[in-house]
């Protein structure tokens, strides 16, 4: 692991029955990177970042955070040390107001119960006037910025982002690439796991691509673009 790596994966694997989800998986994310995570439906992208964020734990290999061996730690355990993710699906606390799904994300976050800095991640997101909404009652791309202002509440070190930009116009998405900008400029390392074009080119350094469990590129996005590996594997 080099010193300055946030997050080394060595030979991760994990299976479900027959099914090889993760193969071999193997890389390393820098501090202050933000790593691109592509590859078609059923890679095993969603499944790499559960690996990371402890709901499931790897048949074997080894995940490091900052030096630390995490694998097979669990959710809460992962969370402490640092690390966030979101999901695809946004999983709010559909009967709380907005800033209370964010107090609670800090109350069992990484410095437990710090709430100091919530409203400046609601200004982050474009939430504060939403902040007393019941979540339950606000719209999708408001949910989506929910779901990271959650995530950022809980103090990460490393935050793992799961298609935020799913289901977002091509108005929106302008903002959504300043507000990751934004997240960064926080300090913070970002894992990214995008299917809108637009966002993953413009927004990370180096782009990993998956497909069938397997890392099969792996560099600049303008190297995998034009990877014959990774055009196979989006178009046959």
């Amino acid at each position: 692991m080099s010193e300055t790596a946030v997050l080394s994966l060595d030979r991760v694997t994990k299976s479900f029955g027959g099914l090889v989800a993760v193969k071999d998986m193997t890389f390393e994310v820098q501090a202050g990177e933000v790593l691109g995570l592509m590859g078609p439906n059923g890679a095993g992208k969603t499944t790499l970042l559960n690996l990371i964020a402890g709901v499931y734990r790897p048949d074997s290999g080894r995940i490091l955070f900052q030096g630390r061996n995490i694998t097979g730690c669990a959710p809460h355990k992962v969370c402490h040390h640092g690390i966030a993710r979101t999901y695809q699906i946004p999983q709010p606390f559909t009967n709380l107001q907005v800033r209370d799904n964010l107090r609670v994300a800090a109350t069992y976050g990484r410095k437990k119960g710090d709430t100091s800095e919530l409203d400046g991640i609601l200004d982050l997101v474009d939430l504060s006037k939403q902040k007393g909404t019941i979540a339950g009652d606000l719209a999708t791309v408001s949910l989506k910025r929910l779901e990271l202002a959650r995530a950022l509440a809980t103090n990460p070190t490393l935050i793992l982002l799961d298609e935020v930009a799913a289901g977002s116009t091509e108005a929106e998405l302008p903002r959504i690439l300043d507000i990751t900008r934004q997240v960064r400029a926080m300090g913070k390392t970002i894992i990214l796991v995008e299917h809108v074009m637009k966002v993953m080119v413009e927004a990370v350094d180096r782009i990993v691509v998956m497909d069938k469990g397997q890392k099969i590129a792996e560099g600049t996005p303008d190297q995998v673009m034009k990877d014959e590996k990774v055009m196979a594997a989006y178009f046959g």
